[in-house]
């Protein structure tokens, strides 16, 4: 195993546990949440928002998490049909597109929904903390996307059988 390929394993463990943690977190503030409301006759607001904000930073860390183990969703019926010289530049074209679409719309973009919101000092309804720190999550996932694809066509071109 080399470096990189230590490297991209420590970077999915950390991941997967960053993962679960949120996940921990939102599952405990939705059952207090809950809890109060039934139990104690109040409701807090944060709780909704939080709730809300760990569901984005789950959802688009786990996007690029999945991207990494290369189980994101996929339709490949007519990958299937392909010989194993076409799957594998079906799957470097497939890695470029993933690869742009992390640069431009996640990365270039998300970047500038940070700069904007922090710039014009948007805060969160309750919460009150600045919403680019919720949207930094972004390019954050975009440059692991953009690492991993360049990792996968890596492997690719060194390794004839994987597709």
């Amino acid at each position: 195993m080399n470096k990189y390929e230590v490297t991209f394993n420590k970077v999915n463990k950390i991941l997967e546990w960053f993962i679960i943690i949120i996940f921990g977190l939102l599952v405990l503030d939705v059952l207090f949440q809950v809890f109060s409301r039934y139990l104690l006759g109040t409701s807090f607001t944060w709780t909704e928002e939080f709730a809300r904000f760990s569901l984005i930073w789950m959802t688009i860390i786990g996007a690029a998490y999945l991207n990494a183990k290369r189980e994101h969703l996929s339709m490949d019926f007519l990958y299937q049909k392909l010989s194993l010289t076409n799957k594998r530049k079906a799957s470097i074209v497939i890695e470029i597109f993933i690869f742009l679409f992390a640069l431009i719309v996640m990365v270039i973009g998300g970047i500038n929904l940070v700069y904007t919101t922090l710039h014009l000092d948007q805060l969160s309804g309750t919460l009150r903390i600045p919403l680019g720190y919720v949207y930094a999550v972004l390019p954050f996932s975009g440059f692991l996307i953009i690492s991993f694809s360049v990792y996968h066509i890596s492997k690719i071109y060194s390794n004839k059988n994987i597709c």
